[in-house]
């Protein structure tokens, strides 16, 4: 009987059926409610810390100069080249009017978008030393015509307009996800844009009021995976799993974070961008900045393998219920390894390309490579690309551990634990704990592998060989008494 109940597991399983048995379906209400135990209390501390943290939105005597923002009578047009050539610089008109020679550069005659004649806008020299600017190309340019005075009026090349590319580019990139990954993939980007709002409306403006950076970081991360996980994988065991581990990962990426800003001196004075900041405010913190941001940094590569990892264990449990915890934990760290392998290289090239501009410039200077590491501006990509590494790392093994024990623990030799054999099961006596021990299938313990289903190969891979049924040794017949009543008789004599 409970032979024939796993055959019809396994089966439906090897053959694709996408309908679970209402053992998997029982199983997996149990996890949900074993998870939710622990992630409703959590995910209600993290609301009330959202409120309490929540910025006001008084920017106080913050103020930062906008670069786009111009003087009176000065105002930036949009334009297409026509046509690019070298010829004196417009702006050089009043030195050639006083007798001086004239400056040659690079002009982008340029047709406003609004109509008009074409206009001379000057290009950058250390644009034009890259040919970038072409014709058919759309800018950004600033008019100076009204504030000149004499000579012909200066237009200053600004910026392209990138609109078109971009847009184009991510429609190109919403549609191949939504085909491939269909309406979880519509649910990921979603969730994304849901993620973007929270970075912009809770933590940015509480770092700029200058609230805590560990609790705001970690308390955003948190925030953003409850939505994101759950909008985009579904409200499921596995979902909770990776959740859980994926929480794990942000607090041990938050406390290496919050040591490293400290102890590796991440001030991020050598950013124009920070001397910005800090000029803007007294109570804008750099490290605070640094800090929240190592956090937020390893959000997607993190949610990535913990929702694989819990993905793996449920589907080998799924394919193969009655494996052992022990067994089911290795053949689930073997994919976890593989994925180890891969992802830490992956965050550290990519934040090699995108400091790769940085990276060029110090391997010209004259320093060793010990010296150049610790820069101060290669350390935060150092620091950042360890620190993230690090809680992948140790999110794994442990994500895969509460996805075994959450298994074993609601699975069915759970439930049926404590009271005789189980449908399926028979006793053993491991120990007075071990509880009740699967019987082995006859399609484990046949020696035609075709019979195995995916599952049970999955999780039977590099296992000992004394988990397969060995064949019962031969009986040898016992040797037979001479005065037994059953000897044969030879000419009348017992033999």
């Amino acid at each position: 009987m409970g032979h024939s109940h796993l055959h019809a597991t396994t089966s439906a399983n090897a053959t694709g059926d996408s309908e679970p048995s209402a053992s998997t379906i029982a199983t997996r209400r149990r996890a949900t409610v074993l998870l939710s135990i622990i992630l409703v209390p959590l995910g209600v501390v993290t609301l009330i810390a959202m409120v309490l943290l929540w910025p006001s939105g008084d920017r106080g005597s913050i103020s930062v100069a906008n670069p786009y923002a111009t003087a009176e009578g000065v105002r930036f047009d949009v334009g297409t080249v026509r046509e690019v050539g070298e010829a004196d610089c417009p702006s050089s008109q009043p030195t050639v009017a006083a007798g001086g020679p004239a400056q040659t550069c690079t002009i982008a005659y340029t047709r406003p978008a609004q109509g008009g004649d074409l206009v001379p806008v000057e290009v950058t020299p250390e644009l034009a030393q890259t040919d970038a600017v072409q014709a058919g190309d759309r800018i950004r340019y600033l008019d100076l015509s009204a504030v000149m005075q004499g000579g012909a009026a200066p237009f200053v090349f600004v910026d392209f307009v990138r609109s078109v590319p971009i847009v184009a580019l991510a429609a190109v990139y919403a549609v191949v996800v939504i085909a491939v990954a269909r309406w979880r993939g519509l649910r990921a980007i979603i969730g994304l844009v849901g993620a973007l709002v929270i970075l912009a409306q809770f933590i940015l403006p509480g770092l700029v009021e200058g609230a805590p950076p560990l609790l705001l970081g970690l308390v955003g991360s948190i925030a953003i995976m409850y939505g994101v996980l759950y909008f985009a994988h579904g409200v499921s065991a596995r979902t909770s799993t990776a959740l859980l581990g994926t929480v794990f990962g942000l607090g041990v990426t938050a406390l290496l974070a919050a040591w490293a800003t400290d102890a590796a001196h991440l001030t991020g004075v050598g950013n124009e961008n920070a001397y910005a900041l800090v000029n803007a405010s007294d109570q804008l913190s750099i490290s605070s900045i640094i800090l929240c941001g190592l956090i937020i940094s390893g959000l997607g590569v993190l949610n990535d393998v913990t929702i694989t990892q819990s993905s793996s264990v449920w589907e080998l449990y799924e394919l193969a219920p009655h494996t052992s915890g022990r067994r089911l934990f290795a053949s689930a760290m073997r994919i976890g390894r593989d994925h180890i392998a891969s992802t830490v290289y992956t965050i550290a090239f990519a934040y090699a390309g995108a400091a790769l501009p940085i990276l060029i410039l110090v391997s010209l200077y004259d320093r060793a490579l010990l010296d150049t590491l610790t820069s101060g501006e290669l350390a935060e990509e150092v620091v950042r690309t360890l620190v993230g590494s690090i809680g992948l790392v140790l999110a794994i093994p442990l994500t895969t551990l509460i996805a075994v024990l959450v298994v074993k623990a609601v699975g069915p030799g759970a439930v049926s634990r404590g009271r005789g054999p189980g449908r399926g099961e028979a006793q053993h006596d491991d120990g007075p704990d071990a509880g009740p021990m699967p019987v082995v299938p006859a399609v484990l313990a046949s020696e035609r592998p075709a019979t195995l289903a995916p599952g049970e190969r999955l999780v039977a891979l590099g296992e000992p060989r004394t988990l397969r049924a060995r064949p019962a040794p031969p009986v040898r017949p016992l040797p037979m008494s001479p005065t037994s009543p059953t000897s044969p008789r030879i000419d009348g004599q017992e033999r």
